[in-house]
């Protein structure tokens, strides 16, 4: 039975920056999705210049409850923040939403779904990560492989168990504000660190297996670079605040920066290689193995991809860690 006697109210939350190739299609796909229910959309934009504040503000002619709002911080965890302070007082449930993905035509309705059924105050999704260009594609089934997620559960299609911690989606509002929200200091890694407080607090998180989102992965190699080199300062910024000892899955790839800074000393002494070299061949061998169990020769070249994530998450936790600053936040 649920525990609301009418609709819940909800709402929605889309932070972006320069996604006008998306932000239109997105858009009317979630609208058409709220049928009855009490949705409010909110888009909040961290200063676009590619046409996208254009784009919704057109739409806002279009489409009822549709919100454009200014997000000066840029970051996401300062958008959701600002959208649940100026427009969720008297609203039950968030839900995140990605510019730079997409999501299945009940996406809203099943989280609701799921929310109520199991008494969660917060349901998260599986990725199922696409890409269409050479290297995005090649991106995406490192992604979708261990190679690239390490067998985190949200990457590889985990779903119908309670969890610390997934992709974020749906969030009871009185929760999410029992907590504080999410910690603006945070420009990535900002979900994994509500949900550690989220936890701490006894709060219940929920990976459905009823519904997910398709996320698409960079397209170049120095924006992939860049975006994991985020969330390595994000996991390090993470664990520093709340002296958590990292995973497996997690400590592993730290090695993979001092190994490639390692391999310079390959100068003076041909052994400091070694290491090295071991990595790049595990990385080539996994492509290997990944092309011929998917008989796909593109998943050869996902090794790329995959290293180049290894090394910026690596680069970026241990660049926290010893405290090296950046200009501003990415």
């Amino acid at each position: 039975m649920s525990r609301f006697e009418v609709s819940p109210r909800v709402l929605l939350v889309i932070p972006c920056l320069n996604e006008a190739k998306t932000i239109d299609p997105l858009l009317h796909k979630l609208a058409l999705q709220r049928g009855n229910m009490d949705m409010l959309i909110v888009v909040a934009d961290g200063g676009s210049k590619d046409g996208t504040i254009e784009i919704v503000q057109r739409l806002t002619g279009e489409i009822s409850d549709l919100v454009l709002m200014d997000n000066p911080r840029r970051i996401q965890s300062a958008a959701i923040n600002l959208a649940v302070d100026r427009f969720g007082g008297d609203r039950d449930y968030l839900i995140r939403i990605d510019a730079h993905g997409d999501y299945p035509d009940n996406y809203c309705r099943a989280l609701i779904e799921e929310a109520e059924s199991k008494q969660a105050d917060s349901v998260v999704v599986g990725m199922e990560t696409v890409g269409f260009g050479a290297f995005q594609q090649a991106a995406a089934i490192a992604q979708n492989s261990k190679l690239g997620n390490g067998g985190s559960k949200h990457r590889a299609g985990g779903g119908g168990e309670w969890v610390d911690h997934g992709h974020h989606a749906l969030m009871r509002i009185a929760a999410y504000s029992a907590v504080g929200g999410y910690d603006e200091s945070f420009s990535h890694n900002e979900d994994a660190e509500l949900d550690f407080r989220l936890r701490r607090s006894g709060f219940r998180i929920w990976m459905t297996g009823k519904t997910y989102m398709t996320y698409y992965p960079r397209s170049s190699a120095s924006a992939l670079f860049r975006q994991y080199l985020g969330y390595g300062r994000g996991r390090a910024k993470n664990l520093m605040k709340h002296g958590s000892i990292p995973k497996i899955r997690q400590a592993i790839p730290l090695a993979v920066a001092p190994v490639v800074a390692g391999a310079v000393l390959a100068l003076l002494h041909w052994w400091a290689a070694v290491p090295f070299a071991v990595w790049v061949a595990a990385c080539l061998a996994y492509g290997a193995y990944m092309a011929i169990g998917q008989r796909n020769m593109l998943a050869l070249f996902a090794s790329i991809p995959a290293m180049i994530m290894h090394f910026a998450w690596s680069a970026g936790f241990w660049m926290e860690l010893i405290g090296f600053k950046r200009k501003r936040a990415a």
